[in-house]
């Protein structure tokens, strides 16, 4: 089972299109749950990383496998994701994703985690990048079942 925990809602009516096509193609590899945190709006970036915290921690399970988006994570190719996450399945039933909000994600989910993933160093709009990271997953299954997809 792969688990998406983000924080904040998609209200981009082309963006939940592009999100449900991905459910739907990866619907055929595995069971996927995205959870949607609500984003804080604090002037306070510690309160507001404490909150967003407190509501991710609720959705993450003492054996899930945590894999969290950080921009000074590891990079890998869409090969050596796909590796990545055939491994994991191997000694571990559910992969979580965590996407924090636009101010990260606060040092005790980053201490959580069990793999520190980027896509890459340029800043994107967290709605968007949970498209790309569905579809980096989608990629992922083919990939790793010798479909044809992968270019």
């Amino acid at each position: 089972m792969i688990k998406i925990i983000c924080v904040g809602k998609i209200k981009e009516k082309y963006l939940r299109d592009a999100i449900e096509e991905y459910k739907k193609r990866l619907s055929k590899y595995t069971k996927l749950e995205i959870i949607e945190v609500s984003d804080v709006d604090n002037p306070s970036i510690d309160i507001t990383l404490l909150k967003e915290k407190e509501s991710i921690e609720k959705h993450i399970d003492s054996k899930d496998f945590v894999i969290t988006l950080e921009i000074d994570g590891n990079m890998l190719s869409s090969v050596e994701f796909a590796k990545k996450i055939d491994s994991i399945f191997n000694t571990n039933s559910t992969i979580t994703f965590i996407i924090g909000g636009s101010n990260g994600l606060h040092q005790d989910i980053k201490n959580r985690s069990n793999y520190k993933l980027s896509f890459s160093k340029l800043t994107f709009p967290h709605q968007l990048f949970r498209v790309n990271l569905l579809e980096q997953i989608y990629r992922t299954f083919k990939i790793n079942n010798n479909e044809s997809y992968h270019k």
